[in-house]
Order: structure tokens, then C-alpha cells, then sequence
């Protein structure tokens, strides 16, 4: 039986004590499921001796699961998570590969189910209704992007407009011709997709794009990047975040404030970046997840290496976490620069602050014995010290920042990759800071 949109209402809206009531039992089953099937983990929790959870406080008893761990199983040709038979699964996915190999993860038939049922919350949050039309601008290939957003738009009812292989200009002519009204894409794709129809004289705004739906990239929950992105697009902005093998745990807030953690499917956990321990609210953390739905690949206590800002108690229509301005980078990828803690989105809505500014690049390296921030950027009024000025007042740290010509950086449709750190060429190569 499908959960209707009430059903997805009640749900966001359970007090807190029933709310981790229904988390408990969905983790018991979860765990009463798998563990006699799946060798990973029953040979992981093989000496906690807390199971079965009698309450949702003894999971942190139960030991991390690492990304590493995942991919290193006999071969490490598939995810070493697997519960079933590989005849069970039907779906086969990649992680992006941006950190390292990609790692294949499977689904079952119900595993699936459960990703639709998620991504429900995000189309519920986007508003989007039977009937609607909504064009995918994404390649279709083995990373996960947006398949489950596609299967879950045709259970609801919409017109699936596929653009994989298509170029930018493809894609916008393809809007036009088909008056989507839903786009799904990175929100830098969002950007990139508007410049593209701007230079062939087609005004975004007037091709009736209602709603854009953005993942893969922190900018959806970055103020900056999404009012440049309304702005140019007269279209609501609906943040939303997943992970190959964790499941779409993120619903945007319409408000704009972040992204709410979809608590009725998975159990979130925050990690201090000063401590170690549990966060405080408002306080910078790593997210940790549980997936409470997916039995063929689950994850439990996953450390994701997001970095957010969880607030427990949220203004509005909901009981679930949000975590204020969405992911805001990943621990792995804080640069610390003369003793300055710097996070990619930091600069991202600095940047993205200045409209005349199409594009841009940092690189980290190192000069002498000292780190120093390079941001190439592609400025309309060739004015790169204005840029400079605010990143100085804003991170508190002196960047050299050089205009490069329109056009000159690279573009990206899927996870944009716009920060370097050049420092360990440097050191390789006895020290010699720069390109």
C-alpha cells in the first residue's frame, strides 16, 4: 500500500517521543532482518551485546560504518554491505568517483520502493503535482543523480522529459519545446544551463520554468547561489540531499533556511567537529546516518563526512532536524589556510554574492613556507579587487584573486569541482609554491 500524501504529512509533523518510537521499531526490524543474511555487518556487531535495542539510546553503541569498510570486500568488485543473494537485486549504482574509486551498490526491488517512497518527500516539498512536466538535466549514467526522482515523478503521475547526452543548448531548446515546469539538475547546472540560453537570446525566465529541484552540490541551501538562481530563472529553488549508498535523506526547507533530515527513514547522529561528541544545536558537526528502509545494502551509523549545523527544535510545519544552510562541505575538504578554517561553501556564497561574477576557481598551494588562496574568477567588470576586499572582511584572511577571461573555467552538469589544493604538488616538488 502506497503512503499518501497525508500519510507524508502526519509524518513530518510526529511529536519527537513518537518520532523515535516508529525510528526504534524500524530499526529492530531492521536489524532483526539482516543481520542473520548479511556477513558485513553480523560479523561487525558480532560483539555488542546490547542487541536487540531494547531503546534508540544503545545505538551508539554499535560501531561506525566507513566508506572504506564498504569497498573492501573479497575483490571489492560490489559493496561488501550486501544482505541478499545477488539474483535479489535489480539495481545496479555507482558512487560518483569523486573521492577515489567508484564503489558499485545494489538495490532490491523493495530497496527501490524505499528511494521512491523517500523522494516523495521531496516532491511534496517541491509541490509538484500530477501532470506537471519535468525535464532531468542529468547524464543517466551508473551515478545515481536523479533515477530514483525519475521513477518517483512517473509514480506521481508527471510527464519525464530525459535529456542524457544532450548538450546545454539541447537541453534549454528542449524546454522551450516542451514547457517543463520542473527542471532537476546541480545548482550549478542551474546557472549554467541559464548562460547557455541567455547567449543564444533565449530568456530563462520566460520558458515557465516553475520549480528547480537541485542536488549533488551544497549551493541549493546557499543564499547567494539560490537567489542568483531565482532571479534569473523566476522559479522556486527546493534543495535536496542523498548518497549512493546511504539513500536521499534530505528534504528542502521551501523557506530556503536548509534541508530537513528525513527522520521517518533514517536516524541521524551529529558528531562535533570540536569534540568528537554529541552536538550541541547549532553547533558544527559531521552527519551520521542509519537507513531504516533499505534491507538489501543498509547502512548503520554510516559517517557521511558532511559537515552541518543541526537545529533540533525548528520553526514550521515540521519535528524533524534541520540542518541550517544545508551540508555546508565535507570534513575532508576544510582547507586550513594560515590557521584559518575554510570551508568551499564559505566562499561559494562569497562569491556567488557578486552577479557580475560567472564563474570562478580556488586553489590552495603554497608559497615559501606559507599556504595561500588563489580564486580565478570570470568577472564581467574585470574588478577582482572588490571580490578580494570581501573575502578578506568575511574569512578573515588576505586571497589573491585574478580575473581570467569569460568562458576560460571550467563548467560542470554534474558535481562541480571548483576548489584545488595544489599544496601537496608543491611539497612533491621541493617546495615550489604556484601552478
Amino acid at each position: 500500500m502506497h503512503a499518501t500524501s497525508e500519510d507524508r504529512l502526519h509524518a513530518r509533523r510526529l511529536p519527537r517521543a513518537a518520532l523515535e518510537a516508529h525510528q526504534l521499531a524500524q530499526l529492530q526490524t531492521l536489524l532483526a532482518t539482516i543481520l542473520p543474511q548479511n556477513r558485513f555487518y553480523a560479523e561487525k556487531f558480532a560483539r555488542v551485546e546490547c542487541l536487540p535495542l531494547k531503546h534508540l539510546g544503545q545505538l551508539a553503541a554499535l560501531p561506525f560504518t566507513f566508506k572504506e569498510e564498504l569497498s573492501s570486500g573479497p575483490g571489492a568488485e560490489l559493496a561488501a554491505n550486501l544482505t541478499y543473494p545477488l539474483e535479489r537485486y535489480v539495481r545496479y549504482h555507482q558512487t560518483s568517483g569523486t573521492r577515489g574509486r567508484p564503489l558499485p551498490v545494489l538495490d532490491t526491488a523493495d530497496d527501490w520502493r524505499w528511494w521512491i517512497r523517500c523522494w516523495h518527500h521531496v516532491l511534496d516539498a517541491a509541490q509538484v503535482q500530477p501532470g506537471d512536466r519535468a525535464l532531468l538535466a542529468f547524464s543517466f549514467g551508473p551515478f545515481i543523480g536523479f533515477w530514483s526522482a525519475h521513477d518517483c515523478l512517473v509514480e506521481r503521475g508527471c510527464m519525464v522529459i530525459p535529456t542524457g547526452g544532450m548538450n546545454s543548448l539541447a537541453r534549454v531548446e528542449l524546454l522551450k519545446r516542451t514547457r517543463a515546469n520542473v527542471l532537476l539538475c546541480t545548482p550549478s547546472y542551474a546557472l549554467r544551463l541559464a548562460e547557455v540560453a541567455q547567449e543564444n537570446r533565449i530568456e530563462p525566465a520566460a520558458l515557465g520554468v516553475r520549480t528547480i529541484i537541485v542536488a549533488g552540490e551544497p549551493g541549493g541551501s546557499v543564499p547567494a547561489l539560490r537567489e542568483r538562481i531565482t532571479a534569473v530563472w523566476q522559479a522556486e529553488v527546493i534543495d535536496h540531499a542523498g548518497a549512493t549508498e546511504v539513500g536521499p535523506w534530505g528534504v528542502g526547507d521551501p523557506a530556503g533556511r536548509g534541508l530537513f533530515v528525513l527522520e521517518t527513514e533514517f536516524v541521524a547522529e551529529f558528531l562535533s567537529l570540536a569534540s568528537g561528541k554529541p552536538a550541541g544545536d547549532g553547533e558544527l558537526a559531521e552527519l551520521v546516518l542509519t537507513s531504516l528502509g533499505r534491507y538489501g545494502s543498509p547502512v548503520i551509523r554510516y559517517r557521511t563526512g558532511d559537515v552541518v549545523r543541526p537545529r533540533f527544535a525548528p520553526a514550521g510545519p515540521t519535528t524533524w532536524t534541520l540542518l541550517e544552510g544545508g551540508v555546508l562541505g565535507r570534513a575532508d575538504d576544510m582547507l586550513i589556510i594560515r590557521g584559518v578554517n575554510v570551508f568551499p561553501s564559505s566562499i561559494d556564497q562569497i562569491i556567488r554574492s557578486f552577479p557580475e561574477v560567472v564563474e570562478y576557481r580556488v586553489r590552495a598551494v603554497r608559497q615559501g613556507s606559507l599556504d595561500h588562496l588563489i580564486v580565478e574568477i570570470e568577472d564581467r567588470l574585470a574588478q577582482p579587487q572588490r571580490v578580494a576586499r570581501e573575502l578578506h572582511l568575511r574569512l578573515g584572511l588576505k586571497v589573491e584573486v585574478q580575473a581570467v577571461p569569460l568562458g576560460s573555467l571550467p563548467r560542470f552538469e554534474g558535481k562541480g569541482k571548483r576548489v584545488i589544493d595544489q599544496r601537496t604538488l608543491a611539497t612533491a616538488g621541493g617546495g615550489q609554491g604556484g601552478r
